[in-house]
């Protein structure tokens, strides 16, 4: 019974610290850092979209978190030497499976937005998709740029 309590009890956690991890990658989102700050504006017309797929955090909190729970479940299982061995095996499965939960939780649909700008270069820039906001082939936008990070929007 008291394994068992641990056990939901590391999982919640492992869960509630992964949440934590996902970052927002959209247009519309800024770091407290670059609250505040002077942006360089350009203008441009969009010439292509493409979807792609942003991949998510790889921190050694989904690892770590991943290998606790795995080690306690692992000391679970048989006794003496045998719930040593199990508990080493289950940290080191439950870091792998952390992991790449981690990677899959904090994984998002993303754009590549080709823009030729009116200086007549062309560049493009990759942001998070968001459900209000549709670009098109020709439209006008705007692309902010503060220290090095840039953002496309209407």
């Amino acid at each position: 019974m008291r394994k068992s309590v641990l056990l939901v009890a590391c999982f919640t956690t492992m869960s509630l610290l992964l949440g934590g991890c996902a970052s927002n990658l959209s247009g519309d989102s800024y770091s407290r850092d670059e609250a505040r700050r002077v942006q360089t504006v350009r203008m441009g017309t969009i010439e292509s979209l493409r979807p792609v797929k942003i991949e998510g955090t790889k921190t050694p909190i989904g690892g770590g978190a991943g290998a606790v729970v795995g080690g306690v479940a692992g000391s679970a299982v048989g006794g003496g030497r045998g719930s040593i061995v199990a508990a080493v095996i289950g940290a080191v499965a439950g870091g792998l499976l952390g992991s790449a939960t981690e990677e899959g939780f904090t994984r998002t649909q993303g754009v590549e937005i080709t823009v030729r700008e009116d200086d007549g270069s062309m560049r493009a820039y990759v942001q998070a998709v968001q459900e209000n906001e549709v670009f098109r082939v020709g439209e006008r936008v705007r692309i902010m740029t503060v220290d090095g990070t840039s953002r496309v929007s209407h």
